[in-house]
């Protein structure tokens, strides 16, 4: 993407959309806060293709797990669909800068190891293969009881101060970002403040459940994929046959784009979902948010 000049109105983390139909500026008045605007939906992505394509990679001793297809997936859908990637703040609508990814870790698996949140940052050119360092590379880094990221610890600082300051820090900050003034470190830090969440329940042995948009930060999307599942169809020949499945749980922000949108943007994740094989080389062409 080509970098532009920052401009007034816009923030550190996004470019304020002028260009917008008057309709999707006044929406924010109307639907002040995300749970007001938080629209639910699940699909089924079938496996029969990336099941096989997992298998051929790691008879290649290629580490590509479910996760990193579902991420490269999404990554390739914002950069030809960069709509998804807006935000809400101060009842204004922007163009997010940069894809972020958040996601929630166990430091190891056990029910009392403590789970901490990652953000991990990627270009719209990004390959499987690039995905799946920049993944890895965090996840190791944040393994380990004894490992605290800056999320980590910036929280065990503020939750040093007496419960009223923590209150009025967490109100400040907030106020500060609804008016673009937020810190870049903390913003940085800030697992909320991303393109979207990521949630494998298949990996605690649960089916996915529909997850809220945090009011906090700016987040406009919530997926969430559980365990793999088996299921009867007929096909066009009238044959019973079996396939396997997973559910998938989305929550978004229908102030960002219309449903059509969301709809088109949503039919080519499932491809790439379901041909995983396309995620190896970048994207022809990368399309920009043409309403800024």
């Amino acid at each position: 993407m080509k970098k532009q000049r920052r401009r007034f109105g816009d923030r550190h983390d996004g470019k304020l959309l002028k260009k917008i139909d008057p309709f999707y500026k006044i929406v924010p008045y109307i639907m002040k806060t995300r749970v007001d605007s938080q629209v639910f939906f699940d699909d089924k992505i079938v496996l029969d293709k990336t099941e096989k394509y997992l298998k051929d990679v790691r008879e290649q001793n290629i580490n590509i797990r479910f996760l990193h297809i579902v991420c490269a997936a999404i990554i390739r859908t914002i950069a030809q669909k960069p709509r998804i990637n807006r935000f809400v703040s101060g009842r204004k609508l922007y163009a997010r800068n940069g894809i972020y990814i958040s996601l929630a870790v166990k430091k190891d698996m056990s029910e009392e190891s403590p789970e901490t949140t990652v953000k991990v940052k990627f270009e719209p050119t990004d390959t499987i293969y690039d995905v799946v360092d920049k993944v890895n590379e965090v996840i190791k880094e944040n393994q380990g009881q004894e490992v605290n990221n800056d999320t980590d610890k910036t929280a065990k600082l503020i939750m040093m101060c007496p419960r009223f300051l923590v209150k009025g820090i967490v109100a400040f900050v907030n106020w500060l970002d609804k008016r673009g003034r937020m810190p870049k470190a903390l913003n940085r830090v800030s697992p909320f403040h991303t393109s979207l969440f990521i949630t494998d329940m298949g990996s605690l042995g649960v089916q996915p459940v529909y997850h809220h948009i945090y009011e906090f930060g700016t987040t406009s999307i919530f997926v969430a994929f559980g365990l793999k599942n088996k299921e009867k169809y007929i096909d066009r020949n009238n044959n019973i046959n079996e396939r396997k499945f997973i559910n998938l749980k989305v929550v978004v922000d229908e102030r960002i784009c219309d449903g059509f949108y969301y709809a088109k943007a949503f039919r080519i994740f499932r491809r790439y979902m379901e041909n995983p094989h396309l995620l190896e080389t970048p994207p022809e062409k990368v399309v920009e948010d043409n309403e800024i």
